[in-house]
């Protein structure tokens, strides 16, 4: 492909991307195919002559795109949002074109130094302890696996090990905590049946007090506790643990504390909404993801540790082709994470920061918060709803309940969320809460505004109607 034909198409695909950013409500939110459709429209064995740039992306548009469910969609309601943003857009533009693997400093100073920066700025809008060093890695599964390999590492005794006296180690999280963290076990090493799951209150966060008595127990049973998942936001619930009581539990028994705040931790950027890290002190690694709620195109996970030599210990390697002559004076970032190879995530984040600002961002999310509560008013103004848990930040947890018995509400409101989604006009996603189906509406999608809401609100309304005759 020559430069002018590379100029057209990259014209062309701008062109095209802004359209469909200015369109997208035309589509249903959830791609309508059926299993093996877009397969069966594809050939099974590969060109063997090359083919037509212009052909490929008319197959795109009529092949592709319908099998695609439309994530920046402003009726996005479902699971969390993984956001995307004009700037954030041109950036990953730019980071294509360069096309670099940042695995060292040499490899592209300005990507690691960047990400140094942009990381900086990002504890501070957070207000992390000073002293706390960001890290990007690809998504808050990873960033969490990362932390328990660290804390693996940190809690195991080399003497001991040296003269086989190895106790089993333990990890510690709500039964909210997302399934990424019984995943993260079972890669690390832990082994499943050495992760404690632990009681949670009536707002399904976690019980410090059954913390403790699960530590105690384990030490008794000659078991060595060595982390604590506090989980900033549940996926089911946006429940908060409380950081500052586990906290004290973790310094008091030496255990390594990881704070997961996957979706809700960008709320810390509000002034209003720093309480939720109250604690955070004791907390050993940190992750948030800024392509939920900041955003910035997938992937981008912000993790921060307070004791970088730790992780570093975990994940350094010295081969000799990866030797380089400034490697004491830089961070090379292929030792503070799994993978050896990085994309230059920075950039796309530091376009975000950068156009938006601080305050352009608190904005956005403020008013995400705003109509989290506005929808939470209308369902607890209807008698057949009913709210299922506190509404802390922008996900509300509501159900359909017309006073049928309780073994029937959930296949009740199983129907209720398909006829919704079926729809193609609103996409919501659903959880279990202590046995109850739980319909999770949550608003976060960057081009979501007040009247997306109440049209949902609107078709919810309908939907019921129809279903309670």
């Amino acid at each position: 492909m020559d430069k002018d034909e590379f100029k057209q198409f990259g014209y062309r695909f701008v062109d095209w991307v802004a359209d469909y950013l200015t369109r997208i409500e035309e589509y249903p939110v959830l791609s309508q195919v059926k299993p093996g459709e877009i397969k069966s429209q594809l050939p099974a064995q590969p060109p063997i002559q090359g083919e037509p740039l212009e052909g490929v992306f008319e197959d795109f548009q009529n092949i592709i795109l319908p099998g695609i469910t439309h994530w920046q969609h402003p009726s996005w309601f479902g699971y969390f949002p993984a956001n995307n943003s004009p700037p954030s857009i041109l950036a990953e533009l730019l980071t294509a074109g360069i096309g670099a693997q940042c695995m060292v400093w040499q490899t592209s100073p300005a990507a690691a130094e960047l990400e140094e920066v942009v990381l900086e700025w990002l504890r501070q809008m957070l207000g992390l302890p000073e002293g706390m060093v960001g890290v990007i890695q690809d998504t808050a599964s990873t960033a969490t696996l990362v932390a328990l390999l660290t804390a693996r590492e940190w809690a195991t005794d080399f003497e001991a090990n040296q003269k086989g006296v190895r106790m089993p180690l333990v990890v510690y999280a709500s039964e909210e905590t997302h399934s990424s963290i019984e995943k993260g076990v079972k890669i690390a090493g832990f082994g499943k049946e050495n992760l404690r799951y632990i009681p949670t209150d009536d707002a399904f966060a976690m019980l410090p007090s059954k913390l403790e008595e699960a530590v105690l127990l384990d030490k008794e049973r000659g078991f060595k506790p060595a982390c604590v998942i506090a989980t900033l936001g549940t996926t089911s619930s946006t429940a908060i643990d409380p950081l500052l009581s586990i906290g004290k539990i973790c310094r008091q028994h030496n255990l390594w504390l990881h704070a997961d705040a996957a979706f809700a931790g960008t709320a810390a950027i509000l002034p209003e909404k720093k309480e939720m890290l109250e604690g955070a002190e004791y907390v050993d690694s940190f992750v948030f993801n800024p392509h939920k709620w900041m955003f910035t195109n997938f992937d981008c996970s912000a993790y921060f540790v307070k004791d970088p030599a730790a992780l570093i210990r975990t994940f350094e390697i010295h081969p000799e082709y990866l030797k380089t002559g400034q490697d004491a004076k830089v961070k090379n970032f292929r030792d503070w994470g799994i993978p050896l190879g990085r994309r230059f995530r920075a950039l796309k984040l530091w376009f975000v920061i950068r156009y938006y600002g601080v305050e352009g961002l608190q904005k956005m999310v403020r008013e995400h918060i705003r109509l989290g509560q506005l929808f939470r008013e209308w369902v607890e103004r209807e008698d057949n709803f009913e709210l299922m848990a506190p509404v802390n930040l922008s996900l509300v947890c509501f159900r359909l309940n017309d006073g049928r018995k309780e073994e029937d509400l959930n296949s009740l409101n199983q129907e209720f969320l398909e006829s919704l989604n079926q729809t193609g006009k609103v996409f919501l996603s659903h959880t279990n809460l202590r046995g109850k189906y739980v319909l999770r509406m949550a608003i976060g999608a960057r081009m979501t505004d007040e009247r997306h809401v109440r049209e949902a609100w609107e078709l919810i309304q309908e939907k019921s109607s129809e279903l309670l005759k």
